[in-house]
């Protein structure tokens, strides 16, 4: 092999090729460490010698060659063997030629004394690895740079080889020559979160320390400057107060490395663990949600309270309502935390429900004369509370499985050739159903997912789908009732008329009667407004598009960016209008429909007018 070059033999934390030979190729050098498909196009294949045929895949060169008393376990002059070569080139029909043919699966082999495993794993063949695993190579194994196959994995950043070693058996905090773990490698090494936030689904030990310097991996992470590393660390739970073998914490590196940003994340998350050991902060957080609720409420009304005052001085009540909102600002800072400040928007919603009944009861009910308008805004109220409480305490459709289902799952999907982004969850670790999304605010995939529900806290899916839908059609009800109120409580207790002073004079007229009834009625506006629009936008995608908000997003911005024109009514979920409500709904309407009923937390094939399509299915 003069001439060769065998880049491979030096990999030194970067992705090497294999030497690129024309052997006489009409197309001149060939990248040899690609997917193999054909072989290439040659002009006289027997002029290639075994190594230069395994590169290229040529099979039948290569069998002639060992049936003419090639030996398989040779190395050649860079002691590299043919199972080396056809690994790291993916060649799997000439992998399992050779092992029947005597060739060793864990020989040793380049510069770094590297197993055919750690070739395949540094160059990231799925199938390969999977392969050598079958034919009994040991993940194990150490290289010439002190590295098993998980870490190697772990530094190139081949996630799907990653879950499938663990899957196997290989344990998550193996550790190196020099006893560093995975996590501690992908804190030092591995560029961006993914790395780190992968391993730590798998619960590796956060405080595990090296051989050399004792570092934990919040020690490697921040010695390096890895910062997204140091927040999921953080996240995570890992000690501050362990010291390496200098005696020194992640928070004394951390100023040593000057980074300020990494010295305000160390610090604050000091701050933050140190406030859960005092008592009345630890029975604080544990009714947080119920701090945040009553807090919204004192805040909502302590707002009508200002506006209502008898002083004229718009100044002066501007001035209230800033000092307001800065104490709710503060108090909310210093009381709730981050987990529990995404009900925010669902604290100011139950509190503007709350005053929104609170009036309707005192001042607007003894107006209303109509029994039938009485019953009728009664039950628009209670089915608003109803449905509310259905919409966020139902399951949405999280996608659940055991530890032992994950690791079967990877496993048969990596066996599928199914084991990438559109079928498996990086993040739960899970094979994804169809329809399915990854919640970033909920941390949890879940099925048929339409939003995570900014005025609910919490995720929309296939479960509680038709609960919010009713809760936006209550709502809305409830905001037109509290609308009629405002209107007849200022026809009979202000003495303005809209047709007799004109827009302006009755503006101010009605905030002057009574600026409480003023507030109530702005809030009962933005509510109908957004509940409406919103029902409205939902009923037009389920009933005639058979999309879900995701879903009609996403075909949305591939419109945009398409050469091609794509159709929002041309997809395999929409079955016509009134079917598409009858699937939704699971209503039959006396017997008109038969609705379709589909676990969506377990589908993985395609149906569509009872003809299924297989998507990567296993």
């Amino acid at each position: 092999m003069a001439g060769s070059g065998l880049a491979c033999k030096k990999h030194c934390h970067g992705l090497h090729r294999p030497p690129t030979h024309n052997c006489h190729s009409v197309h001149g050098d060939t990248d040899l460490s690609v997917t193999p498909g054909p072989p290439p196009v040659v002009e006289d294949p027997s002029t290639c010698d075994i190594v230069k045929a395994t590169q290229y895949g040529l099979v039948e060169r290569c069998k002639e060659l060992v049936e003419a008393g090639y030996d398989v376990r040779q190395p050649d002059k860079e002691n590299v063997t043919l199972l080396h070569w056809a690994a790291i080139n993916n060649r799997q029909e000439l992998v399992k030629y050779y092992i029947s043919k005597g060739a060793i699966v864990d020989q040793l082999g380049g510069d770094l004394n590297s197993t055919p495993l750690h070739w395949a794993i540094r160059q990231g063949h799925l199938p390969m690895v999977m392969l050598l695993l079958k034919c009994g190579a040991d993940p194990s194994l150490i290289d010439g740079e002190g590295f098993s196959s998980i870490h190697l994995a772990v530094l190139f950043q081949h996630m799907p080889i990653v879950a499938y070693l663990i899957s196997k058996g290989q344990n998550v905090d193996t550790v190196d020559l020099n006893g560093q773990t995975p996590l501690m490698l992908a804190a030092q090494k591995a560029l961006g979160p993914e790395p780190t936030r992968f391993l730590l689904k798998f619960n590796p030990s956060l405080n595990a320390v090296d051989n050399v310097q004792k570092n934990t991996a919040l020690h490697w992470a921040v010695t390096s400057g890895n910062t997204s590393a140091v927040d999921l660390l953080l996240e995570a739970g890992a000690s501050l107060d362990i010291k390496n073998g200098k005696g020194e914490t992640p928070l004394d590196l951390a100023y040593q490395s000057l980074n300020r940003f990494m010295v305000y994340m160390v610090r604050e998350e000091e701050r933050v663990r140190s406030r859960r050991n005092n008592r009345l902060l630890k029975i604080v957080e544990k009714y947080e949600l119920f701090v945040l609720l009553t807090s919204s409420l004192t805040f909502m009304w302590a707002i009508g309270y200002i506006m209502n005052l008898s002083s004229d001085s718009w100044l002066l009540k501007g001035g209230l309502l800033f000092l307001l909102l800065f104490g709710m600002a503060l108090f909310v800072r210093q009381c709730v935390g981050l987990k529990n400040l995404r009900y925010l928007p669902t604290a100011f919603l139950l509190s503007s429900v709350f005053w929104m009944y609170v009036t309707w009861f005192l001042w607007f009910l003894p107006d209303v004369t109509n029994t039938i308008l009485e019953i009728a805004a009664m039950f628009s109220m209670l089915g608003l509370l109803y449905y509310f409480y259905k919409t966020w305490r139902s399951d949405p459709g999280y996608v659940k499985t055991s530890e032992k289902g994950r690791k079967e799952n990877i496993v048969a999907l990596a066996e599928a050739g199914c084991l990438d982004f559109r079928t498996f969850c990086t993040s739960c670790l899970v094979r994804k159903p169809l329809r399915s999304v990854h919640c970033l605010a909920c941390n949890s995939c879940v099925a048929r997912y339409d939003q995570h529900s900014l005025w609910i806290g919490q995720c929309i899916g296939i479960g509680n789908h038709r609960y919010y839908l009713l809760l936006l059609s209550f709502l809305t009800l409830t905001g037109v009732w509290l609308l009629y109120g405002t209107l007849l409580y200022w026809s009979n207790h202000c003495v303005t008329s809209y047709q007799e002073d004109g827009a302006w004079t009755y503006f101010t007229q009605i905030m002057h009667c009574s600026p409480w009834i003023a507030y109530i009625f702005t809030l009962a506006t933005f509510h109908t407004l957004w509940a409406s629009m919103w029902l409205t936008v939902q009923l037009y995608q389920i009933a005639f598009l058979g999309l879900t908000s995701h879903e009609r997003m996403n075909l949305l911005m591939q419109r945009k960016s398409s050469k091609h024109p794509i159709s929002l009514r041309r997809t395999p979920y929409n079955l016509g209008c009134f079917q598409n409500l009858a699937d939704f709904f699971q209503c039959s309407c006396f017997g008109v429909f038969k609705p379709n009923v589909v676990d969506w937390t377990k589908q993985y094939n395609l149906f569509h007018l009872s003809k299924e399509r297989n998507v990567c299915s296993v």
